[in-house]
């Protein structure tokens, strides 16, 4: 199609018309050279200018638009579940496939689909769809650069008075928030006028806190609800359970009864998965673990008492310091206890003796920090003395494997939320460890002396690039990590399976060695201690007899094998 545009225009916008003559050249200046400039003259050679000789446009019209392609993929993990189910809660889905398994439609309709996924498959097999026809004959390696951290943010505790950063949470909606309790634990250094606040940061105004939260105690653990970042769940230093609402204010919308609540600090507080998100449960150092909702904290919903014989002995409980919850595992969580000891609970079980289904130990002292793998939730780190050791649920004796032995003494840990071999540790010299196993077992990948005191609360945020750590005198340092911290690396998740595997896979070997070695052992006393009782029954005199019998019959071969010896001597 032709396109065409007529100008029109009146002869007198033009302006008045020029007239040209034919007229003699004539000499306007006549300037003498002056030989002085000569020096100052510099050559240029070579001499190159440009000439643009295609006519200039006044006006150009393209009939088409420009189209901006971008590259997008989607990865369809969750669908097809109708509104009043959420597919992130196992116990909702589980209960929709059972009502569906047992609906008559449900076998023909799967029959009909069967036969058309056969036909997708057959040509799958018959053709390679991703089959890559142009693949670079040269692969570019990349260099991994050095792993970093730079300080972003200090936030120091407004009151004089100082106090420990027991506990830090951030804010569930990747957010720049950061909650922090305050609290002084040694009973021996606690003052009248220390003040009970416990503060709400923003990083982006980092001079002073955000709010101020007023409990009935100093708090011990802070937590934010998954599911509402207005709502926190903390644990008192009297062993109390409260949550506030930060858009009802300071105080706490609801506290638990001191008669109901724990005996001693509550050390650790978690949610629960639930359809209301109310429901929560708590752990302290007087041996119960307490089931909560925070609509009714009058009284606990449920108790648990941690006692290893599973008699439910009060007394004989162990004092839990650490306490995990995994989403993923509904019906499981694990307890850190001060003897060093792990306990894997059943939330489901109804009797106590159920309820512990197995113990782990292998930590001279408590167990500060208790944090799942997110992407492996078998696999488990463990925080406690001079050590971090990994297990797995299913080698049940000893760590799969460990850190070397610290001279500082270690006071929390947690894995990394994006790089399933990556945890990070803290100690008592005010030193944060980053530990990547791929890349070397025996050494940190990276450490960072945050501060000169003793580190005692650590935790990432959701994105993994970015720490904080609090410190004995109230000192939250906030940190980011370097890309390489942050970032999955190239088949990281096959090789960090692979070592899980054989790692387990040889631990139960040497299970395996080492109880037949104690069987072996066991058999072998047994049966020396029924040969002493058969000496022991019979009377001194047959006792004599049967030596002085063994006597003579080892001098009888010994006076035989040198007679031998002199005959052959002989010949």
């Amino acid at each position: 199609m032709e396109i065409s545009y007529v100008y029109k225009r009146k002869r007198s916008e033009f302006g008045r018309p020029c007239c040209f003559c034919d007229q003699a050249a004539m000499v306007t200046a006549d300037i003498p050279p002056e030989p002085g400039l000569a020096h100052g003259f510099v050559p240029r050679d070579p001499v190159h200018a440009s000439v643009q000789h295609s006519p200039e446009m006044s006006e150009h019209e393209v009939n088409t638009d420009r189209v901006k392609v971008q590259s997008r993929g989607v990865n369809h993990m969750e669908g097809g579940w109708p509104k009043d189910v959420n597919p992130r809660e196992a116990e909702q889905t589980a209960r929709f496939r059972k009502k569906m398994e047992k609906d008559e439609h449900y076998i023909n309709t799967i029959t009909q689909l069967s036969t058309l996924m056969e036909h997708c498959v057959k040509q799958n097999n018959a053709i390679d769809i991703y089959e890559e026809y142009f693949e670079e004959e040269e692969v570019i390696e990349v260099e991994i650069e050095p792993p970093s951290a730079k300080t972003i943010s200090a936030l120091r505790d407004p009151r004089t008075a100082k106090r420990t950063a027991t506990h830090l949470s951030w804010c569930p909606n990747a957010s720049k928030k950061l909650a922090v309790a305050y609290s002084i634990l040694e009973f021996q250094q606690s003052k009248k006028d220390v003040s009970l606040d416990s503060y709400i940061w923003d990083l982006e105004s980092s001079s002073r806190p955000e709010m101020a939260l007023k409990p009935p105690s100093p708090l011990v653990t802070l937590e934010y609800n998954p599911k509402d970042s207005f709502v926190l769940l903390g644990g008192c230093y009297n062993g109390q359970m409260a949550y506030w609402d930060t858009r009802k204010g300071q105080l706490p919308v609801e506290v638990s009864a001191v008669e109901s609540s724990h005996r001693d600090p509550v050390y650790g507080a978690i949610w629960l998965q639930s359809k209301t998100g109310t429901d929560c449960f708590s752990a302290s150092t007087d041996g119960q673990v307490l089931w909560w909702d925070i609509r009714k904290l009058s009284a606990p919903t449920e108790q648990l008492v941690l006692d290893v014989s599973r008699k439910g002995i009060l007394k004989d409980a162990l004092g839990a310091v650490s306490l995990e919850f995994e989403c993923t595992l509904p019906t499981k969580f694990m307890v850190g206890t001060e003897q060093g000891i792990v306990l894997l609970c059943n939330r489901k079980a109804k009797t106590p003796t159920e309820k512990i289904t197995c113990t782990y130990s292998g930590h001279h002292g408590p167990v500060y920090a208790l944090s799942r793998n997110p992407m492996y939730p078998k696999i488990f780190l463990t925080v406690g003395d001079w050590t971090a050791r990994i297990w797995s649920e299913d080698a049940k004796e000893s760590a799969i494997m460990w850190t070397k032995y610290h001279l500082p003494y270690l006071t929390d840990g947690c894995w990394s939320p994006v790089r399933p071999a990556v945890f990070f540790t803290t100690c008592s010299d005010g030193t944060m460890d980053v530990w990547d196993f791929l890349f070397k077992q025996k050494d940190p990948f990276l450490s960072l002396k945050v501060c000169d005191e003793p580190l005692c609360s650590l935790r990432v945020q959701d994105s993994g690039c970015i720490a904080a750590c609090g410190s004995q005198l109230g000192t939250v340092t906030v940190m980011e990590m370097s890309s390489v911290l942050c970032t999955l690396q190239r088949n990281e998740k096959n090789l960090v399976n692979a070592m899980f595997e054989r790692e387990t896979r040889r631990e139960k070997i040497l299970e395996s060695r080492h109880r037949e070695m104690r069987l072996k052992e066991r058999t072998r006393s047994e049966s020396h201690g029924m040969e002493m009782e058969e000496e022991l029954a019979q009377s001194p005199q047959e006792v004599f007899d049967q030596a002085q019998k063994q006597f003579l019959e080892v001098i009888q071969a010994e006076l035989q094998k040198k007679a031998r010896a002199e005959v052959q001597q002989l010949h």
